[in-house]
């Protein structure tokens, strides 16, 4: 089970890379006016999303389902760590339509908007690892 656990978090680390990097691509996306700026941003960003953030969402969810049968894990701190995942999921997501509104040039958000909404996920991964690790209820 050792194995499963490091693969959950080596998947988990390669998603949150991914939630990390691609709201602050969104930020220099809202900045740039020239064409081939934009459309670089748009390969980068559909590559970091398809390639790595959606790979390493699956995987960690895997593993961890994996890990949860396993060692039959239960507890407050559990439940509280799923449905920050689920908030998480749902953060993916509405970076996905984000990642939709780019591509057909349809971004009506400001670059100062991205850079908060780049701060999101870090809210999250503290929370998760401190339910993890403290295990406070």
């Amino acid at each position: 089970m050792l194995w499963v656990k490091a693969l959950h978090i080596v998947f988990m680390v390669t998603w949150f890379a991914g939630l990390f990097y691609l709201p602050r691509l969104f930020v220099y996306h809202a900045q740039s006016s020239d064409a081939a700026s934009i459309e670089r941003f748009k390969v980068m960003e559909r590559k970091l999303y398809w390639g790595i953030m959606a790979p390493g969402a699956v995987l960690t969810l895997v593993f961890g389902f994996w890990l949860w049968l396993g060692y039959g894990i239960s507890g407050g701190w559990l439940h509280a760590k799923l449905a920050l995942v689920a908030v998480l999921l749902a953060y993916h997501a509405w970076c996905g339509k984000l990642l939709a509104d780019f591509k057909h040039d349809r971004n009506a958000k400001s670059h100062v908007w991205f850079r908060w909404f780049n701060e999101f996920p870090v809210l999250i991964l503290f929370a998760v690892v401190i339910l993890v690790v403290v295990k406070p209820f």
